[in-house]
């Protein structure tokens, strides 16, 4: 409490990590509001996550119950060579949802007066004790502690290290969602049930099934979700592909109906080329396919006075490590335990900095390397010999989407 009344906590963004932190501090004793910069309702296109033990113990401490209708069991990964045939498998039980699913959980967690749509921050201040929040529309929130959860593209991380800036991987991912009832019964069999690879030379795709629209889990009813890493050079190929079919170039990003036709076409016909035909056919039933230029993002402070940063505002890691909600969920749970455990404010944020710093740059570490084989150029022996390392089916289904490596 401050001067007999809840503090007030400012989160700005409401996507993932705006509302794991918003709920735990509220269940913590916090009033707390979230303003989130899009004026209409958020949306993950139904992308797929891979879920872990961490993220469940996450949901449950929010109060969401993760055991009933979240995901689809996969018990097993397989690899597949160029022909289709299996040349890999491996045992490993893990559930499947959808971006969109674990969204609505919390969104609907989350009271909905105290969940701002179009509020676009434009500047921080702090006065002492408190700490402003000033929005393009001219009004401004105050509160004891304001945490930006406004992910990759972060206003609040641009104002306190705007020499932080993503740094491109070197390549790209298509992505696409299919409904299982359009697939050939080889391609259902053969893949649709597990977590499954293809990995031409210096390329990798992967798929798993996710839910249907409405979170149908119905046999027949259900989607595939596939991820193709493809080489992408910064200087033309990356310009060229983010060019849209009007000759516009888009920065970071392009949203997937704006995508040149030549671009799609051109994807589509080295599908045919390189990948196992089961994966042929996933792409080419695909009606929109997106494009995820791949980046890395390192915060070198998430602290900031009575400003603290989680999720994607810190660290963006490469997609292989599968730890994006896990790692946001674990933010969140370090910033409460870190303001309970103190009557100082700036100090206890000072405290959240220096533990999950140390975990943010392992996760942004471990993405590289998972990711090293990818690279078009090496900058040292060391990453050539990284990406041979993990180029193996053995290695790719051993470590991709797994957080072992977070309690080695």
């Amino acid at each position: 409490m401050a001067n007999g009344r809840a503090r007030r906590a400012l989160i700005i963004g409401g996507s993932m990590s705006g509302l794991f932190t918003a709920l735990l501090l509220r269940r913590h004793g916090w009033d707390a509001d979230i303003f989130e910069r899009s004026d209409v309702e958020l949306s993950g296109r139904g992308a797929g996550i891979v879920t872990h033990p961490e993220l469940r113990d996450a949901l449950q401490a929010v109060g969401i119950d993760p055991s009933t209708d979240f995901g689809i069991d996969v018990l097993r990964r397989r690899t597949l060579d160029q022909e289709g045939r299996i040349i890999g498998e491996q045992d490993c039980p893990q559930t499947e949802t959808s971006w969109n699913r674990l969204f609505q959980l919390l969104r609907d967690a989350f009271p909905a007066d105290r969940y701002h749509l179009g509020k676009d921050l434009r500047h921080v201040r702090q006065h002492g004790a408190e700490v402003e929040a000033e929005f393009a529309d001219g009004t401004v929130a105050t509160g004891d502690l304001l945490v930006g959860a406004d992910g990759f593209r972060s206003t609040v991380r641009a104002q306190f290290l705007p020499d932080v800036q993503p740094l491109y991987a070197g390549y790209v991912a298509w992505r696409g969602l299919v409904a299982e009832g359009s697939l050939s019964e080889r391609a259902h069999q053969d893949i649709f049930a597990d977590f499954a690879f293809c990995l031409p030379l210096g390329e990798q795709i992967l798929g798993y099934p996710v839910a249907g629209p409405g979170n149908d889990l119905r046999p027949g009813h259900r989607r595939y979700n596939w991820v193709w890493y493809r080489p992408a050079g910064e200087e033309v190929d990356l310009p060229r592909l983010l060019t849209d079919r009007d000759g516009r170039m888009h920065s970071l990003s392009i949203p997937p109906p704006l995508i040149a036709p030549a671009v799609i076409d051109e994807m589509r016909a080295h599908a045919e080329e390189v990948l196992a035909p089961q994966f042929r056919e996933v792409v080419r039933v695909t009606v929109q396919p997106f494009l995820q230029p791949i980046y890395d993002l390192e915060a070198t402070h998430m602290a900031f006075g009575r400003v603290a940063l989680v999720g994607d505002a810190a660290f963006v890691a490469r997609p292989h490590v599968g730890a994006g909600v896990a790692k946001a969920a674990q933010d969140a749970f370090a910033l409460v335990r870190a303001l309970e455990d103190s009557d100082n404010l700036e100090a206890a944020l000072q405290r959240f900095e220096a533990e999950r710093l140390v975990i943010g740059r392992r996760i942004i570490q471990r993405a590289r390397h998972l990711g090293a084989y990818l690279q078009t150029r090496f900058r040292t022996e060391e990453e050539r010999l990284l990406a041979e390392r993990h180029r193996s089916p053995e290695a790719v289904m051993a470590e991709t989407a797994l957080l072992d490596f977070l309690y080695a």
